[in-house]
């Protein structure tokens, strides 16, 4: 029988208990105690693994005890995983340590306050998980006061902002240990205060709280913080000198999140999905981080288990349905003409060259456009080809990673074109073509495709979607994609909604050099006469007909009407 696998798990203990799939990621563990980092940064994109392995690292360090103050035996749960198999010498680390286990995404809020009370609500209940402390002899009564003040979301401001590190304090003095901190999603809380309006509030939150905990606590062992995006020393580490960041241009830990290709074939493999692999690979492949290649998580776990059910399912984007895609709305909706070309290339499969910039903030996104690619980057919208230095400054070459991504690049561009359209003066557009305008209507034309993103290496079925998005933005006439008609399909007809109401037809060719625009232009004209496309309109008491052929080569179109 093949193991359920764990979508929508996040408690590594519960994976393992109720003996789900689990990619064997405990090396990360080995990892941390050889390095002696004392505050470690990784920044990897949404849904790559970071809270599992967040759950992972607290079920192995943690002295956890039941309610009753019974200690737990975590040990089981690494059995047969790797870090077991490193020896004695770091199973000895299991269940040691007092833990802080902290997680900032439900500060996903529309203001400052309620933001500010979801963080106050996350650490009262860290508190509340550590309450056997109210009854340790090595707390003194003030302590115990202030312990409930916190738990109690009673406490005043100040107090929430060293919360982590009086907690530390509470639980060293009770252990007899050093405390490990854990911070997963750090950076949530300072993504929607920038599109909320309220960043130097949030930041400068926190900024006291890390502070107190990770820059002069004594009572720290080690800490783990995770996120999408590194943010500036300036802006929230403040002096905090023993940070290590391993982001995904860091050669370290670059196996422990995601996927390999080794995780991926094995996973196939146990779901009899061997035949399915070039597909994956095309789909969700491609991320670079350090120099291994890794796949998306998330989106493999989906992508099997839908075919568990149905092995012809066509692959989803799943991780477009649990990703934010505000930064490549920011980019698209702010794009000049340079960037939109950009996006084209990109879209098309060719790479460009930026330069990278890790140490950044928020605040920093519209400095400059580079700033918006490398925000881009780190997110997981575009993977690293090459690694470049050009005048002291190091340069990379981007692309798109996978076809799930390329697919919501093409998504978010689709809304932008519909939103843009109520922009155009398409009854400008109708106008003309009611007068037998052509040259007004292919300006008109060319104007707007100079100003909108294509995807589809310019095939007619794109200037076809142009054109109908473009016209079915009006309540004038009834716009049809090739109905029948006569003795074929025309590509695009218009129709006045009034008795005896005019009729457009529009007949569509793509020319592969600008020498061909007009002779397609009169070929079109001629297909519409031959295949008597106007017949079944006029039998239908239809006004007077117009006829058009439409070229388009590139970013210009040639109109010509009969």
């Amino acid at each position: 029988m093949m193991q359920g696998l764990p979508i929508g798990y996040e408690d590594f203990r519960e994976i393992i208990e109720k003996n789900l799939y689990y990619v064997d990621k405990t090396l990360m563990i080995k990892n941390l105690i050889d390095r002696h980092g004392k505050v470690n940064l990784f920044t990897r994109p949404r849904r790559f693994g970071k809270t599992l392995n967040l759950s992972m690292l607290r079920r192995f360090f943690e002295y956890e005890s039941d309610e009753k103050g019974n200690r737990i035996d975590n040990g089981k749960l690494f059995q047969g995983l790797k870090i077991a198999a490193s020896g004695e010498k770091y199973m000895a680390y299991q269940g040691k340590f007092p833990v802080i286990n902290l997680s900032l995404k439900a500060a996903r809020q529309p203001d400052f306050e309620m933001a500010y009370q979801s963080m106050v609500d996350e650490l009262a209940k860290e508190f509340g998980r550590h309450s056997c402390l109210l009854d340790s002899d090595s707390l003194n009564e003030d302590e115990k006061e202030r312990f409930l003040l916190i738990m109690r979301r009673k406490a005043d401001r100040i107090a929430y902002a060293k919360a982590l590190d009086f907690l530390s304090l509470c639980l060293a003095k009770h252990y007899k240990e050093k405390v490990i901190i854990l911070i997963d999603e750090y950076d949530v809380p300072l993504e929607n205060a920038y599109f909320e309006g309220f960043y130097q509030q949030m930041a400068s939150f926190i900024r006291s709280l890390f502070e107190s905990a990770l820059k002069t606590n004594s009572n720290l062992e080690f800490g783990v913080i995770t996120g999408c995006l590194r943010i500036s020393r300036e802006s929230i580490f403040t002096g905090l000198n023993n940070l290590d960041i391993y982001s995904i241009l860091s050669p370290w830990y670059a196996k422990d999140f995601g996927f390999t290709e080794e995780d991926v074939k094995k996973l196939l493999k146990d779901y009899n999905l061997q035949d399915k692999s070039g597909e994956v690979k095309s789909w969700y492949d491609g991320y670079l981080f350090g120099d291994a290649e890794i796949y998306n998580p998330w989106s493999i776990i989906n992508y099997a288990h839908t075919s568990m059910g149905d092995r012809n399912a066509y692959p989803r984007p799943y991780w477009s349905n649990t990703s934010s895609n505000s930064i490549i709305r920011e980019l698209i909706e702010k794009a000049d003409l340079e960037t939109r070309r950009e996006i084209e290339a990109l879209i098309a499969g060719d790479a460009i060259e930026k330069p990278v910039h890790e140490d950044i903030t928020y605040e920093d996104i519209h400095e400059s456009k580079e700033n918006l690619w490398n925000f881009l980057y780190f997110t997981g919208y575009l993977r690293k080809l090459e690694e470049l230095q050009k005048d002291d400054m190091i340069y990379l070459r981007l692309a798109i990673p996978n076809r799930e991504v390329r697919s919501i690049y093409k998504k978010t561009i689709l809304m932008w074109f519909d939103k843009n359209i109520g922009k155009a003066d398409v009854p400008g557009l109708i106008s003309a073509l009611e007068k037998g305008d052509c040259e007004a209507v292919g300006d008109f034309l060319s104007g707007q495709l100079m100003e909108t993103i294509s995807f589809f290496d310019y095939a007619e079925n794109y200037y076809h979607g142009f054109l109908a998005g473009l016209l079915k933005s009006q309540n004038k006439y009834e716009v049809f994609s090739n109905p029948e008609s006569g003795l074929g399909r025309p590509d695009i007809v218009m129709r006045e909604m009034k008795f005896r109401g005019q009729v457009i037809i529009l007949e569509l060719k793509t020319a592969k050099k600008f020498d061909d625009m007009e002779p397609l232009c009169m070929e079109a004209l001629k297909q519409i006469e031959s295949r008597q496309y106007e017949k079944a309109f006029i039998e239908e008491g239809c006004g007077n007909v117009k006829k058009y052929g439409v070229c388009f080569y590139k970013k210009g179109c040639i109109v010509k009407c009969s």
